[in-house]
């Protein structure tokens, strides 16, 4: 059996709990945020379980896209999505009641709850996970092995999903855009800018993994892991510079302090676990 096939499956059955929850809250949850969460799992799904990855091990631009997908692409998505109520309301009701329910108004898990989703708690976690699984022993140690290949990309999406959580708040969290969001987000593109310059114009192969691998391809590891460090900066750039504007643009224009945000209704109408 191919090691992506268990991901696949984990990966549809997440899609199908989520609309099975999600409609029972269709009136409240518009269906574009259906659309963009099921993208947000086929962005997980390509980086870690489609035909690509058989690349990555040969190209280290194709690496760099898992990373991206992981970790820029797929957490935002995922987040508009409002997954938490879905997915709670996509189990069977004895699951939330018994188990689910009770756990996640256990205090300690609320107080560690809010202390893990802080602005400062994620963007460390979001930079650490960057900037450590980048360091050649670890990277090597990564691509060496398909058990800390896999720790690799769940530490990637769980630091994405951390770091993003500030920026697209959903259930229970209920934010107004801020200032210190745009800058939240201006800080978080200097650590990646660091990494993608230094492999963009280093002049030797960071990564010897790179240099003894067969190629299939005409680029050589160098100007591949020059590829790598161009396609990060844009890419990451783009992503921040986008809600960047977007949060600026909706703080000038001075908005309702009252307006609700589009997640408050459903509070209103559904518990966890009803």
């Amino acid at each position: 059996m191919p090691a992506s096939f268990p991901v696949t499956v984990a990966l549809v059955l997440m899609a199908l709990l989520y609309l099975r929850g999600w409609m029972h809250l269709r009136n409240a949850i518009p269906a574009w945020r259906a659309a963009v969460f099921l993208g947000g799992l086929f962005c997980v799904w390509i980086a870690v379980a489609s035909p690509l990855v058989a690349l990555d091990e040969e190209l280290l631009s194709i690496h760099m896209v898992q990373h991206l997908l992981l970790m820029t692409m797929a957490p935002p998505l995922l987040l508009l999505g409002s997954p938490v109520l879905p997915l709670l309301r996509g189990f069977p009701r004895f699951a939330t009641r018994g188990a689910l329910g009770p756990v996640l108004r256990f205090p300690p898990v609320q107080r560690l709850g809010h202390l893990f989703t802080s602005p400062v708690v994620c963007w460390f976690a979001a930079t650490i996970v960057l900037i450590g699984w980048h360091v050649p022993p670890a990277f090597a140690l990564a691509l060496g092995s398909e058990s800390w290949h896999r720790v690799e990309h769940a530490s990637f999406l769980a630091g994405g999903l951390l770091f993003w959580w500030p920026v697209i708040p959903s259930w229970p969290s209920v934010s107004h855009p801020r200032w210190s969001t745009v800058l939240y987000l201006f800080l978080a593109t200097l650590p990646c800018d660091a990494l993608s310059a230094f492999l963009a114009f280093c002049d030797r192969v960071v990564y010897p993994s790179y240099l003894v691998v067969p190629r299939g391809f005409s680029m050589s590891p160098l100007q591949d892991q020059q590829c790598a460090g161009a396609l990060m900066w844009v890419c990451v750039t783009f992503a921040y510079l986008i809600p960047a504007v977007a949060i600026t643009t909706r703080l000038l224009a001075n908005p309702d302090p009252c307006e609700q945000t589009a997640v408050r209704p459903i509070l209103t109408k559904v518990r966890p676990g009803e």
